[in-house]
Formats: C-alpha cells, structure tokens, sequence
C-alpha cells in the first residue's frame, strides 16, 4: 500500500484545490441561507444525518413561519418540532434551535459570535457547524469535515481512509491544505462527492484528481 509524505500531502491536496476551484467556481455553501447568519446556525443543525436539499425545504416553511431571529427564538416548541420533523430527530433538534437563537438574543445582542470557543456555547453546535459559520459568515479559514471531506480526502491519502473521527480529520487538513483554500475547498468537496467521488460508484475513470488520488494508484 503507497503512502505519501507530509510534503507530498500538501502538494496533492493543494493542487486538489486548484483543479476544483476550476470545476466549481462559485464554491456556494449548499444551505441556502440568503446571507443571513442566524439562519445558517439553525440549517447547519438541522443538516445532521439529513441531507441539504431536505433541509432547504424544510427551512422555506420554517422562516415563514418565523422570519426573525427574535421569533424564533420564542417561537412555540411543539411548533418547532412539527415543522423540522422531516429532518429527524426534530425534538432535539428544536430545543437546540430555540435555545441557540434564544441565547444569540438574550447574551450576544443577536449577533452570531465569530469564535469557535463562543460558538461552542450555543446548544447543539459542534465544531463542524461552528467552522461553517466562521468560513461562510466571518471568511475565516476552515475545515467543515463533513462525510465527503472525510471520504474523499482519505482517497487522497491524506490519512487513513479507515479514520472517520471529524475532529481528527479537521485538525489533519487544517495543517494540509492552505488557509486561503479552506473554506472553498470544503463547499467544493462536497459537490465533488455528489458528481464524481461517491461513497459507494466512485467515477474514477473521469475523476479531474485521478493522477493524484492515492485510492486510484493503489488500484493499479
């Protein structure tokens, strides 16, 4: 089995960047939050095991339903709950929402804070959803290790392809791939793995990274 040193690592992961950012130019996050930020916090938790498409439905009756951050926030929960169920798991995922949105009122002045250690504050954010928002809303370098990022960037061979821990793999490619790369990469990877790198059909005989994919060289 090939294995590639760190600077190769960097190299390869750098010039996956490249190519996708030729590919998929406009690097858009998934979530179609219109800009707003406490909006994107209350997708990115409703995007856990739920795909994004579902989520955006989902979202199109919930901000109707409550168009501001101060609704939501003392919206009903039973009510809150009855809309995000299609998104699994909706009890907690409303209690975390309404509690996220009521404590962005009550002790940020309703501004989303642009930390991770004051993100991780907010009910129900984790480290993916608070890079997320620190890439979309503060433009600042980050790792969004979602199940592509962490599937495609193993094929790669930037760590074991056995290894699924996000934290381990965030913390992996924070070092790799350069800070100006991040965020975009991260938007891009994921519809990378939607088109051509998919879990299961992986199209690696059309794949722009075949050459450098060490998944496709080990085939060999």
């Amino acid at each position: 089995m090939k294995k590639l040193s760190e600077k190769q690592k960097k190299l390869n992961i750098n010039e996956a960047a490249k190519r996708l950012e030729a590919v998929y130019p406009s690097a858009e996050c998934a979530l179609k939050y219109n800009g707003e930020p406490w909006k994107l916090l209350v997708m990115g938790r409703l995007s856990a095991q739920c795909t994004d498409a579902r989520v955006n439905i989902v979202c199109e009756e919930l901000f109707a339903r409550f168009p501001t951050l101060y609704e939501l926030a003392y919206g009903e929960l039973d009510e809150i709950a009855r809309i995000v169920r299609p998104c699994g798991l909706f009890n907690t995922k409303a209690k975390n929402i309404k509690d996220a949105c009521l404590m962005l009122v009550t002790t940020y002045n309703g501004v989303l804070p642009d930390s991770m250690d004051e993100l991780l504050k907010l009910p129900g954010v984790g480290r993916k959803i608070a890079n997320l928002l620190l890439g979309d809303i503060y433009g600042l370098p980050s790792i969004v290790a979602d199940t592509h990022c962490i599937r495609i960037c193993g094929r790669l061979g930037m760590y074991d392809q056995k290894l699924k821990d996000p934290t381990r793999v965030e913390k992996i490619l924070t070092k790799l791939v350069l800070p100006g790369y991040q965020t975009d990469f991260c938007h891009r990877i994921v519809q990378f793995g939607r088109d051509t790198c998919s879990a299961r059909s992986p199209k690696c005989n059309e794949c722009v990274l075949g050459d450098i994919c060490l998944h496709n060289r080990n085939k060999e």
